[in-house]
């Protein structure tokens, strides 16, 4: 399910945002919970092969806006997407966020002015996805002295296709309980991938944005479209949207 939510200031007022704001839009978001499922989330998630999942999943902020030294001043109202297989987390966030008067997102107080609700389907083993916030692949290394190194993969490195096709199969897991559907997974790029540097609660973060184009069993892009691309999809990398469909 596919959430898109219009977030306006109280006031007119503009909402200013730090550089790196992954974080206060993710306590948004569990904020609006039910405390009791929010909880759950945050400290277990979804169990996927000894991996522990979220599964939701969340865009960069939409909207006009410049950038004034270290903040944002976005025009309001703004846009957010957030996605997820799960239902009881889309129907726990559609009504907090409905209910409660006043959420705070950084240091402005906004309101929810509307929601609309999709639910996107692939229905072809080919789909082309635009990067709503940078995806994130990486594997932890180990150096000569023990000491461990994070390295990150760029979309339409064999690496990076392998990492996802391996991470989709434990988010299938997770959401059906069953093994993953068996067949290839194949990403290419249909644009220059853009590398952005984040820094999520003082730890950097590598990721990338652009088009790719993914083959693959359908119920495997299903996924993607719905819990969200690569790693770290909770703390707002990864989501996507479909621009174009077509056949294998």
């Amino acid at each position: 399910m596919l959430l898109t939510i219009e977030l306006h200031a109280i006031g007119g007022q503009d909402i200013v945002v730090p550089l790196q704001y992954n974080h206060m839009v993710q306590a948004l978001i569990y904020n609006s919970l039910d405390p009791e499922f929010a909880d759950f989330l945050h400290d277990h998630g979804y169990d996927g092969a000894g991996r522990k999942f979220k599964l939701f999943c969340f865009s960069r902020i939409m909207g006009k806006y410049q950038k004034i030294g270290n903040e944002i001043k976005f025009q309001s109202p703004v846009q957010l997407i957030v996605t997820s297989p799960v239902e009881r987390f889309c129907q726990s966030l559609i009504s907090g966020l409905l209910t409660k008067n006043e959420l705070r997102l950084a240091d402005t107080t906004v309101i929810v002015t509307g929601i609309a609700v999709d639910n996107p389907r692939v229905e072809e083993e080919m789909v082309r996805l635009k990067m709503l916030s940078p995806v994130v692949v990486y594997s932890t290394m180990l150096r000569l002295d023990k000491r461990k190194y994070t390295c990150y993969f760029q979309p339409g490195e064999r690496d990076f296709t392998e990492k996802v096709a391996e991470n989709l199969r434990k988010k299938y897991l997770a959401v059906y309980h069953s093994p993953a559907p068996e067949g290839e997974i194949q990403i290419r790029p249909f644009s220059q991938p853009k590398l952005h540097v984040i820094k999520y609660k003082g730890i950097i973060v590598k990721g990338y944005t652009g088009i790719l184009e993914i083959r693959g069993p359908r119920d495997l892009l299903q996924i993607v479209v719905d819990a969200g691309l690569g790693s770290k999809n909770s703390m707002g990398f990864g989501c996507v949207e479909i621009i174009s469909k077509g056949r294998k």
